[in-house]
């Protein structure tokens, strides 16, 4: 039985400067997950970012599912499936991954580490790797063997890196917390997880994922990673990323748990022409951040 999965266009911002002529000294970056998928384009000369789009997967409730709806989209798009892109760079979204310290990673072993926090069927999932240098450490993840030669058949030339979300993550935040001389907790308000961060004078001291079913889920998680840290509520600082609003109902819950609250901004090492005022500062981290590999 055929798929009927759909997707929906939520957000579009076009640079005046974007010419899909131009697609050889530009890098496309994709964030596929479950239930959504964002794209953005970078021009390789000054690191401007000239196209992005935001999409919901509302009929998403499968692998075989996920892989239609990509066809169907990247089919459907103008330049998507342009196959000379200077760079292409993927990140997947799910919950099959584990950080590994640089010193102590073995690439024969990767999906060893793994087992220890995701379950893996070979037949199914195949085992990757990316190297985070401002953490130093490796990001071990599974994708589906099915995306993995959807995207080698769509992209034969193999120009593409794939990474993980946790990844592009880590090193966005790394990327920020370099400009601080504090030490705040920092978060990142996906659709359907929560991620946590700390880092302490350069160094990554927490990373984790959490789902997402009800608000307070969000301040319990917060509040357990806040005490484990032995962060006080009151007084530490938390920088915040994501899809929330600076004056929704979920932000005033928030700030009703934690006093020092406030939002993160884009990432220095691109730049955005006025057409991105429409979207908040602390939106798409994740996204931004897979320029970094």
């Amino acid at each position: 039985m055929q798929s009927l999965a759909t997707f929906k266009l939520i957000k579009k911002i076009k640079d005046d400067r974007f010419d899909e002529d131009n697609i050889h000294d530009y890098t496309l970056l994709v964030n596929v997950g479950s239930r959504d998928i964002q794209i953005a384009v970078v021009s390789g000369t000054d690191r401007r970012m000239l196209f992005l789009e935001d999409y919901v997967l509302p009929s998403v409730s499968s692998n075989e599912d996920l892989l239609h709806t990509l066809d169907q989209l990247f089919d459907q798009h103008p330049f998507l499936k342009a196959g000379f892109w200077k760079k292409i760079k993927l990140s997947v979204k799910n919950q099959k991954l584990v950080q590994v310290p640089e010193t102590l990673f073995i690439p024969e072993s990767a999906a060893e580490y793994l087992k220890f926090n995701a379950r893996i069927n070979k037949a199914t999932d195949d085992v990757l790797s990316i190297a985070m240098k401002n953490s130093q450490a490796v990001t071990v993840f599974a994708i589906q063997t099915e995306l993995s030669a959807w995207l080698e058949t769509l992209y034969p030339q193999k120009q593409y890196t794939i990474l993980h979300q946790s990844a592009a993550l880590i090193e966005g935040v790394m990327h920020y917390a370099s400009t601080r001389t504090d030490n705040p907790l920092y978060l990142y308000v996906d659709r359907f997880k929560l991620h946590i961060l700390s880092v302490t004078d350069g160094k990554l001291i927490y990373y984790n994922q959490f789902s997402i079913l009800s608000f307070q889920d969000y301040i319990k998680y917060i509040m357990l990673v806040m005490k484990t840290l032995e962060m006080d509520q009151q007084t530490s600082k938390v920088i915040m990323w994501g899809y929330i609003g600076k004056n929704s109902p979920h932000y005033h819950e928030f700030y009703k748990y934690i006093q020092n609250v406030t939002f993160g901004e884009r990432p220095n090492h691109l730049a955005f022409g006025y057409l991105f005022d429409e979207v908040q500062d602390h939106h798409f981290l994740d996204l931004y951040s897979i320029d970094l590999f």
